[in-house]
């Protein structure tokens, strides 16, 4: 039996998403841009059949499910976005004119109040573990959630350590296809309407 695959999409643009601020636990909604973009991917998804959906709660995860066509059956404090902490709201620039530090990356520092990235790869596991069954039996799995978040589960799927997430970009909007050929593969990778990023 040919197995199922993930389908990932990030949700759509916000207002933080543009200016860079770390958004993790903050609940604010799509631009309009933002929810254009999820609109537009519904045909997209329209054309693959699942088995099962799963949704973030924060509203910008929740709009571009229902914007994208997809009804999720359960909503999973598992796929919120990776609590930022301290660094919450504040943009990369304004971190490592902090520290004195141009090379400073949120996937490499302990944040205070935050998480680990190897603390949100335990998340990520247990999402991966709920879709299993459904994989197993030849249907696919929808996951709707955040950038970060979706990054380190695709590491987190194809065996390697949680900040090789960092490797993988993922635009607001994207889809991506976590699929097997023999072993955890990558099978489309931030896919747009219109097959290009803005």
């Amino acid at each position: 039996m040919t197995l199922g695959r993930y389908y990932l999409l990030r949700h759509g643009e916000t207002d933080w998403s543009i200016s860079g601020q770390h958004t993790g636990r903050t609940d604010i909604p799509l631009t309009q841009k933002g929810r254009r973009r999820a609109a537009e991917v519904r045909p997209m998804l329209s054309r693959v059949s699942f088995g099962y959906v799963l949704c973030s709660p924060l509203m910008r995860a929740r709009d571009t499910a229902e914007l994208a066509g997809l009804h999720p059956e359960d909503y999973t404090d598992d796929l919120l976005e990776w609590n930022y902490g301290v660094y919450e709201g504040r943009t990369t620039a304004e971190i490592r004119a902090e520290k004195h530090d141009p090379n400073w990356l949120i996937w490499d520092d302990p944040i205070p109040g935050g998480e680990s990235p190897v603390d949100v790869g335990v998340r990520c596991q247990r999402v991966l573990d709920l879709g299993q069954p459904y994989i197993d039996s030849g249907r696919n799995v929808a996951l709707v959630a955040h950038g970060h978040l979706l990054r380190i589960l695709t590491a987190t799927y194809l065996g390697l350590p949680a900040r090789d997430g960092r490797l993988f970009q993922l635009d607001a909007g994207g889809i991506s296809v976590l699929g097997h050929e023999r072993v955890p593969v990558i099978a489309g990778w931030n896919i747009t309407p219109d097959g290009l990023t803005d």
